[in-house]
């Protein structure tokens, strides 16, 4: 269940960063819209607090809260469709960085529509398989099975990606409401060069 036999691991919630094993760099892939709200802002100059990015249903600051919370003080980045590749290229240089193989968890928000119970969330299933592509694309490849079927399905699905978005649960579940906005942002794809990193319990520019 830690996969820790691969570099490239996936799973969900906050769970999945105490399943895994112990990872050189976590993500946080919060499509809708943790991950992308993190990535615009910081792109913009800006800083994105947890205390101030929780909302009901999901858990990316959750997730990012859990990761940072570890012992061995892992980088954490929020990843999501709009940063994919940039994602991927930061951990590239931090790899290259620490002249070691480095390991790297990407952890998928999901939903959490009642409390205990994470719903899967195909947003976060493809951002989550556009950063492993991404990876891959660097040569960072030996990924588990479930960061390769996130991924294979990321790259296969990729030109319907707004069509999915807005048609899935989380997208339907904000028609007709202000942030249905996010979900038309969140369906772009590597349009944002920004890493948002946490540090003391803000994400910034990396």
């Amino acid at each position: 269940m830690d996969q820790s036999t691969y570099q490239v691991r996936l799973d969900w919630g906050v769970g999945g960063v105490h399943r895994v094993a112990a990872s050189d760099v976590y993500v946080v892939v919060d499509v809708i819209s943790f991950g992308s709200a993190a990535a615009a802002a910081v792109a913009g100059g800006g800083e994105l607090r947890l205390d101030e990015a929780s909302a009901p249903g999901s858990d990316g600051a959750e997730i990012a809260t859990a990761a940072a919370e570890l012992g061995h003080t892992p980088l954490v980045l929020a990843g999501a469709l709009r940063n994919a590749a940039a994602i991927a290229r930061a951990i590239k240089a931090e790899q290259e960085r620490r002249g070691a193989r480095t390991s790297v968890s990407v952890i998928a928000a999901g939903e959490r529509p009642d409390v205990g119970e994470l719903r899967f969330a195909v947003e976060d299933h493809l951002g989550a398989g556009a950063i492993v592509d991404a990876l891959a694309g660097l040569g960072i490849d030996h990924s588990s099975p479930e960061a390769v079927a996130a991924a294979e399905s990321f790259a296969a699905l990729r030109r319907a990606i707004r069509h999915l978005l807005t048609a899935s649960g989380s997208g339907r579940a904000l028609e007709g409401d202000p942030r249905h906005a996010d979900v038309l942002a969140a369906a772009r794809v590597d349009d944002l060069d920004a890493v948002p990193v946490l540090r003391d319990g803000t994400f910034t520019r990396l």
